[in-house]
């Protein structure tokens, strides 16, 4: 069966635009090929003589021929970046924290995807449990890598537990099965207590290790624990002492890894460290952040980034009288007040106060700043003499939008606590540049 996708948008003096392809025409194929997502549209368009079947609103079918340089692109934009919509994810994790969230959210909040060719394009980790032999050719034959995949354990039997699926015990099968064919691979475990630690952790390890350089690295991070997990298995949370004996374990693999294969591989996501009231691995020992995204290394990179951007002092930058309010999760709130201390000893005159804002949104294990709310943070803030500006980092918003995860708008925000909100990206300079009024 042909498919025919609406295009969205062409862009301005493409090729596309130049043949008369317009925004509201239907792609039908390309070269004769069936396109069935941005994969197909992406490899077929990158010839250098085209054969474009298009539908036109009113049903007329054009074909155009069209000559191009071989990488130069089409000019098409289509409404869904995957062109077919995400795969669902068909897993009952018993560690998921979408199953965690209140209800009342948006609708697009509680969809779980679970699409290999989102963990390609935008970095999201997937399960392998619903991919098929001929998904996994085809990863393959796109030589789409990296590609970032949940393990959790390689226990077959007790993966299908954790994960609440009978087909999810052959993990490394479909792992091999990728890195055998140059396929480079990202793991993560979510460690749970008394489930997947201990024997078993070092069971995984072991089996993960062995398939470096293929498989890039390793990231280990605490589950995840909401205040709202009625009727779900229950998970203890890692206190103090159980981090520690993580970061004791994961330590004396790394001394190993190091030695046998000149690399860590494994890496512990910040919270084990920040719980366990041990500091963060040096910079240099997370050898390039390959798991930054997953949380891993972020404290000792954005120290490492302050510190470079304070070496160089913006001299028309005056910083007397100005005063500013920071908003953080209780995970980095002692970081963040060091960061501040630092750049107020380069910066005469500044003050700039932290706010560790307590999660009652999600309930005190969420302490990650990336999960606050925009009503905690008013709850909290509000009467306060927050100065001349609040600053927020960036990745309390939704991707693309000024909104948090409670639908609170950065503008209702400014109008409710009666201050100019910045939104600070999370590059050290940026936080500098954003404290110190740049």
């Amino acid at each position: 069966m042909q498919n025919k996708i609406e295009i969205c948008m062409v862009q301005s003096g493409s090729i596309a635009e130049e043949a008369g392809v317009e925004a509201g025409d239907f792609l039908l194929s390309i070269n004769k090929q069936n396109i069935k997502d941005i994969f197909d549209y992406r490899y077929y368009q990158a010839s250098e003589e085209l054969l474009l079947e298009i539908e036109k609103p009113d049903g007329e079918i054009w074909e155009i021929e069209v000559e191009k340089d071989e990488n130069e692109e089409l000019g098409l934009e289509f409404e869904d970046s995957l062109i077919d919509g995400a795969k669902s994810c068909t897993n009952k994790c018993i560690f998921c924290f979408i199953d965690q969230l209140p209800k009342g959210m948006r609708e697009t909040v509680y969809f779980k995807d679970d699409d290999s060719r989102l963990s390609f394009l935008t970095g999201n980790y997937v399960t392998l449990t619903n991919i098929k032999k001929e998904e996994l050719e085809r990863i393959i034959h796109y030589r789409m890598s990296p590609i970032n995949v949940s393990v959790h354990t390689t226990n077959p039997d007790l993966r299908k537990f954790m994960l609440g699926n009978r087909f999810a015990g052959d993990v490394m099968n479909k792992i091999r099965m990728l890195t055998d064919n140059g396929i480079e691979v990202n793991c993560q475990i979510v460690l749970c207590r008394d489930i997947n630690d201990g024997n078993e952790l070092d069971k995984t390890i072991d089996v993960l290790s062995e398939l470096y350089p293929s498989i890039n690295s390793v990231s280990i991070v605490p589950v995840g624990i909401s205040r709202h997990r009625e009727n779900l298995f229950q998970i203890k949370p890692f206190d103090m002492e159980s981090s520690a004996n993580v970061i004791n374990q994961v330590h004396k693999w790394q001394n190993k890894l190091l030695q046998e294969k000149s690399s860590r591989v494994i890496y512990l996501s910040d919270e084990f460290y920040i719980n366990a009231g041990v500091d963060v691995p040096k910079y240099k020992d997370y050898e390039g952040f390959p798991q930054i995204e997953n949380g891993v290394g972020m404290v000792a990179l954005l120290r490492h980034e302050v510190k470079e951007a304070l070496k160089h002092k913006k001299k028309n930058v005056n910083t007397a009288g100005r005063k500013v309010s920071i908003v953080t999760g209780r995970l980095v709130y002692k970081n963040i007040l060091q960061l501040v201390d630092e750049i107020k000893n380069v910066y005469n005159g500044l003050e700039a106060n932290v706010y560790d804002i307590e999660n009652d949104f999600f309930g005190p294990y969420v302490t990650v700043t990336g999960l606050l709310t925009g009503l905690d943070i008013i709850k909290q803030l509000k009467g306060r003499d927050l100065g001349q500006e609040l600053l927020i980092s960036s990745n309390m918003l939704r991707a693309g939008e000024h909104v948090l995860l409670d639908d609170y708008t950065v503008e209702r925000l400014e109008v409710e606590l009666a201050i100019r909100i910045r939104i600070v990206d999370s590059t050290g300079a940026d936080f500098v540049n954003a404290v110190i009024g740049n």
